[in-house]
């Protein structure tokens, strides 16, 4: 894996490269999509190699429905000063 960050920009960080308050606030706003579109890709992954099968759609489907409910959640929320939820 390559790192981006030069050694000065570390020393200069006082968090050492360490998520703020606030990035890990906007992270846990945006959880429930973060899973969602985990859950999605899971039904994604298992009928790959396959026809999807009656319950498989209706996982999908599901899975779907979690994550635009969870994108119109955020969007109704407008997290104020957070442009990568918006």
């Amino acid at each position: 894996m390559k790192h981006s960050m030069t050694l000065q920009a570390v020393a200069a960080d006082p968090a050492g490269g360490e998520p703020s308050a606030a990035e890990l606030d906007a992270i846990d706003a945006e959880m429930p999509l973060i899973t969602a579109e985990v859950e999605l890709l899971d039904a994604q992954i298992t009928v790959l190699d396959r026809v999807p099968s009656e319950l498989d759609a209706r996982r999908l489907r599901r899975a779907r429905r979690r994550v635009l409910a969870a994108r119109r959640v955020l969007a109704n929320q407008g997290i104020a000063g957070s442009p990568e939820v918006a």
